[in-house]
């Protein structure tokens, strides 16, 4: 039996795409059996659409429609079965297919028997998680993993099919964020391509930008750019998606910007060759505080980051423009960002990469040459609300603060295993910090989930607790 993996983008709830796509994809494969990803609405992140009477109508429409094209082979779209011009759903998981047994679940089975082991599950992008899941599947049958490539609001399913067979050796590995056909030889043996972190990182926030887009109408995208990291990576990876023509960088300095923050926004948009303007902030600042009183407190620190959004705002509806949000997962756990400004926004790329992670991003970016400017990633993180501001005297040390949130957040640790790396009042500080910024996440935009145990998805703090 001729066997093909079809690792397909697929849309949610668009189901004109998506059986286009199928019927386009089975019809030019010459095979007995094609294998697609499921396609059922709840599989692609429809969430309450799966409520609606008439989107579950169309679903049914869709698998009709590719039943309907008349393709004389067998096309297994999740645990659906066209054949003969008909929809059969398996028995018991199983179909007979040419002459072989072929078990379907969403769920991996040890004690299974079968010809052909088809693990049908889409399956969202988390960092340093593919490797074990491919390793963590032992079997004794030939086996077919298949996922599809999409982006449903904060996840993003990245593909990374591949097939073992029954002596469980890989015999295929398929690359993430692509459209790829490939007819699987279970002879074959290959070695496991282990791609790096921050190649997979680039791949997905890039193709999740560049599908937001396309499934909401923006073509073009607007974002401040203060001379920091956060934004210099957003416009990178933007450029990257969308292309240099679709970005708008603007500058917005006030009073206590350097010059070199200034200088060093320059240099990032003439090398990635984006648009900028300079919308200095202090007039506006000034008119505003004319006849108060001033008192270099909290309250005009976040009027500066306000008023920045409300230049960001205006490019975006005046021009219809994604405004990027460019806060990145410290500063999100810390509440390190002003609510209606700098964490205003439709999107945000890097708000699941802790600071730490967000250099290595950007030291990847520059592996071959400089298009981040050294002096960005060299100089001391700084928001510039006041003179000589520094991040680090608010926060501990972005590797400490980066270690417990990881710990805490993503690896679920107690608090005790953490005492015993850390000092007990860093660690009680950051806890207690995590839950009583939930109120600033809560109101955040979307963004990209990039862990398992996200604040985008995964972690469901209360907003009103009196425990932490």
């Amino acid at each position: 039996m001729k066997v093909v993996i079809a690792q397909i983008k697929l849309k949610t709830a668009d189901f004109k795409f998506n059986a286009e796509n199928v019927i386009d994809k089975a019809s030019k494969c010459d095979c007995d059996l094609i294998v697609f990803p499921q396609a059922d609405i709840e599989d692609l992140g429809g969430k309450d659409l799966v409520l609606d009477e008439n989107c579950r109508i169309k679903q049914h429409e869709f698998y009709q429609q590719i039943a309907d094209a008349g393709l004389n082979k067998n096309i297994l779209i999740g645990d659906i079965l066209i054949r003969n011009g008909e929809i059969e759903v398996a028995d018991d998981g199983y179909f007979n297919i040419c002459g072989n047994k072929v078990y379907v679940s969403d769920t991996y089975i040890d004690d299974v028997e079968c010809d052909l082991y088809v693990l049908s599950k889409n399956r969202y992008y988390a960092m340093n998680t593919y490797k074990n899941f491919v390793d963590s599947i032992e079997c004794h049958f030939n086996l077919i993993y298949v996922n599809a490539i999409l982006m449903a609001d904060e996840s993003v399913y990245a593909g990374g099919s591949f097939a073992k067979n029954s002596d469980n050796k890989l015999v295929l590995q398929m690359s993430m964020c692509k459209e790829d056909i490939e007819t699987v030889d279970f002879s074959r043996t290959i070695q496991f391509f282990d791609e790096s972190v921050e190649s997979q990182v680039f791949d997905v926030t890039t193709f999740a930008l560049k599908e937001y887009c396309e499934n909401t109408g923006f073509k073009k995208v607007v974002l401040g750019l203060s001379g920091g990291i956060d934004s210099a990576l957003t416009a990178v990876l933007a450029v990257k998606a969308l292309g240099k023509e679709n970005v708008l960088g603007i500058m917005m300095p006030s009073m206590f910007s350097s010059e070199g923050s200034v200088k060093d926004s320059l240099k990032l948009s003439e090398n990635l060759g984006i648009q900028v303007v300079k919308e200095p902030i202090t007039d506006l600042f000034e008119a505003f505080m004319l006849n108060r009183e001033r008192l270099h407190d909290l309250a005009e620190e976040n009027l500066q980051a306000r008023l920045r959004a409300l230049i960001l705002m205006f490019y975006s509806n005046r021009e219809n423009r994604l405004l990027l949000s460019t806060g990145n997962k410290s500063e999100s756990a810390m509440g390190f960002g002003t609510l209606y400004g700098d964490l205003a926004g439709g999107l945000n790329l890097i708000c699941d990469l802790t600071k730490t992670n967000v250099y290595k991003l950007a030291n990847y970016i520059n592996r071959d040459e400089e298009i981040i400017p050294q002096a960005i990633i060299d100089k001391a993180p700084s928001a510039e609300l006041h003179p000589n501001q520094k991040d680090q005297d608010r926060l501990p040390e972005y590797a400490v603060l980066d270690d417990i949130i990881e710990m805490y957040i993503e690896q679920n640790k107690s608090i005790e295993e953490i005492y015993l790396k850390y000092d007990k009042n860093i660690v009680d500080e950051v806890i207690r910090k995590i839950y009583r910024m939930q109120f600033k996440r809560h109101q955040g935009c979307l963004g990209v989930r990039l862990t398992e145990r996200s604040f985008c998805n995964g972690v469901n703090l209360p907003v009103v607790q009196r425990f932490y």
